[in-house]
């Protein structure tokens, strides 16, 4: 049904499925704020989680619909796409936080624990790709190794968070993750069904705009990848843009950055449901090389930002920490490379 709409009412419900998006992303931020300070997980912990998790939700549900609707370039690149994008989204929660560089004041544990997680996970994708077009019930291995993975990952995280065997050290400009006195006064219930009402906006919206971008990519000639990764995958991040700016605002910086990482690392896992969800055999092996290329681009954007959150440089150009510029050049470079080599 979706896949049949006229060009402009495509047009139309990807804007309304872009403003849902917004503004349910909007409030994430405060929700997940409080219910870290409420349930005592932390904001690296509940960033890397729950607002990972949630505001990954669009972009999970757009990705697997257009895997089952055998769009698997739609699915990969959305994907990856996302992944880049909102790394990139650090850079602008950068320019927002004017005090000193992001990277520096929201120095975490728990965000490098998730960076290396993340890395790991990219590398699977990779790993994927190049190995054997193998598959059992036309799953390639990698889809539940990276689920394993994934896991082990988050249990790693916990277990350190809970016994450390370094910390950052303390600057005048570290944010230190405190509870706010006000969310320990709410109710815990009412939290958990604010944060399922809004994830659940989330995921109906990724639902139709997977049929919406389908219609624009076919119709506008431009292509899977394009629309994928410079489309969609934008809009389904930006409750990640919002909630990271949100969450800035609010001086919740750790779980600022643990939202973007936690989200990129959620965020490998589209490809694995989406392996799950395609059944012409292994999705690692069924995009073409420009999608792929943001792999490397994600691989090389998530080191840069290792690199910046233990170098910790407290201002740099603009005020901002080099990492920043050097992510948002990534991007750029990559965006450029798919568009001219487009058909």
């Amino acid at each position: 049904m979706l896949s049949a709409m006229p060009l402009g009412v495509a047009f139309t419900l990807f804007a309304a499925c872009t403003l849902v998006i917004g503004v349910a992303g909007t409030q994430l931020a405060r929700i997940v704020d409080d219910l870290a300070d409420r349930t005592g997980l932390g904001e690296a912990i509940a960033g890397a989680v729950l607002m990972g998790m949630a505001t990954s939700l669009s972009g999970l549900v757009l990705s697997v619909s257009a895997a089952l609707a055998d769009r698997p370039v739609l699915a990969m690149s959305n994907a990856l796409g996302g992944i880049a994008v909102q790394t990139l989204f650090l850079t602008v929660a950068d320019l927002v936080y004017r005090r000193a560089n992001l990277e520096h004041a929201a120095a975490s544990l728990g965000n490098l624990l998730q960076g290396g997680l993340l890395l790991c996970l990219l590398a699977l994708v990779l790993v994927g790709r190049f190995a054997p077009d193998w598959t059992l019930l036309a799953v390639h291995p990698v889809t539940p190794l990276m689920v394993l993975v994934y896991l082990f990952g988050l249990r790693l995280a916990e277990r350190t968070r809970d016994q450390p065997m370094w910390r950052p050290a303390q600057t005048r400009e570290t944010a230190p993750d405190l509870p706010d006195p006000r969310a320990l006064a709410r109710s815990a219930l009412a939290l958990w069904l604010s944060f399922a009402g809004l994830a659940l906006a989330l995921g109906v919206s990724g639902w139709l705009m997977e049929g919406a971008a389908a219609v624009i990519a076919a119709e506008t000639g431009l292509g899977q990848s394009v629309v994928g990764t410079l489309m969609t995958a934008v809009v389904t991040s930006l409750p990640e843009l919002v909630t990271t700016i949100a969450a800035v605002r609010r001086g919740a910086l750790t779980l600022a950055v643990a939202g973007i990482i936690g989200g990129n690392a959620f965020d490998t896992l589209f490809m694995a449901a989406s392996d799950l969800a395609y059944r012409g055999g292994s999705i690692y092996h069924a995009i073409p090389d420009g999608v792929a290329l943001w792999v490397a681009l994600s691989l090389l954007m998530t080191a840069i930002l290792m690199v910046g959150m233990i170098h910790r440089e407290r201002l740099g150009p603009g005020r901002i920490g080099f990492e920043s510029l050097a992510i948002a050049g990534c991007y750029l470079a990559g965006a450029l490379m798919l568009v001219v080599a487009s058909p």
